[in-house]
């Protein structure tokens, strides 16, 4: 039992939250590639996003795993990007370290899901079971370089006409 719940229904939970995480991010990223503030799907990715790190910890561990590792990462920067966001209305640095910090977090969702997939999906197991053959490793660099590359032109093209929660 995960906080009154089967562990099966507690994964359920989690997996959803980090689906909608990840499609919410998606949204956001893309209105910071046309310079737009979409305040309610920002909202929506970044809870769902810390919900995400959160619910993570609730899984029965014995020891540190690079899941929580990458759950502490991702805490980090969402503070961050919700401090720049809040906070800082995205004057001056607070504008890029909201862009970085966003995205990565993004990123590092989709990085978790993929391995998920690899490590669920029974064609994608078989191409890399150890997680660490040419497969995996080849659509994790690609994902890398494709995050990257939007991040940067996100850095240019995010110069929003006011500026959230101000």
């Amino acid at each position: 039992m995960v906080l009154g719940m089967s562990l099966s229904t507690f994964t359920l939970l989690h997996v959803v939250i980090s689906l909608v995480a990840i499609l919410t991010g998606l949204v956001v990223l893309y209105g910071m590639l046309t310079s737009r503030c979409l305040d309610g799907w920002t909202g929506t990715f970044l809870v769902t996003t810390v919900l995400t790190s959160v619910t993570g910890f609730f899984f029965p561990f014995e020891h540190l795993l690079p899941s929580h590792v990458v759950g502490i990462i991702s805490l980090a920067l969402l503070a961050i990007a919700i401090i720049a966001l809040y906070l800082g209305h995205l004057a001056g640095s607070w504008r890029w370290l909201y862009v970085a910090t966003a995205i990565a977090s993004l990123y590092l969702n989709v990085f978790v899901l993929v391995a998920q997939a690899f490590q669920k999906i029974g064609p994608l197991h078989a191409l890399a079971p150890t997680q660490s053959d040419p497969p995996f490793a080849i659509v994790q660099a690609i994902l890398l370089v494709a995050f990257i590359v939007l991040g940067v032109k996100a850095l240019r093209t995010f110069h929003p006409a006011v500026a959230v929660g101000a």
